[in-house]
């Protein structure tokens, strides 16, 4: 009964969660921890899908945010002084490092080292 429980999950699950399971395998296979796994002021190795690139202009500093998800939840990472990241666009996936700062309604982090992962085929 239970394994046939599991199955009816399995094929009616959504797309969304589909991809969002196999993004999580992926992940662990990266050897990085899953974002919503991750706490408040500790230094976070994180991997995942960047899903949106935004330019914070400002008169003293611009500052590149970007939103990456792991299939477990959501981070935003910010980099402050720049206008652009060769490389960093939406799709493409990436592991960043840095300390983790979690408010009420979001997960950040500042000036992280990052790496950019190979695109998907």
């Amino acid at each position: 009964m239970i394994a046939l429980a599991k199955r009816w999950r399995r094929w009616t699950r959504s797309q969304t969660d589909v991809e969002a399971a196999e993004l999580q395998d992926e992940m662990r296979e990266v050897g990085v921890v899953p974002i919503r796994e991750c706490n408040h002021g500790s230094l976070v190795c994180v991997a995942g899908t960047v899903r949106a690139v935004t330019l914070r202009p400002t008169q003293l500093t611009p500052a590149l945010e970007i939103e990456l998800f792991d299939g477990s939840g959501y981070l935003t990472v910010i980099w402050l002084g720049r206008r652009r990241i060769s490389g960093i666009a939406t799709g493409r996936r990436m592991i960043i490092s840095g300390r983790l700062i979690c408010a009420p309604d979001a997960r950040v982090v500042y000036n992280p080292r990052y790496e950019l992962l190979p695109m998907a085929v």
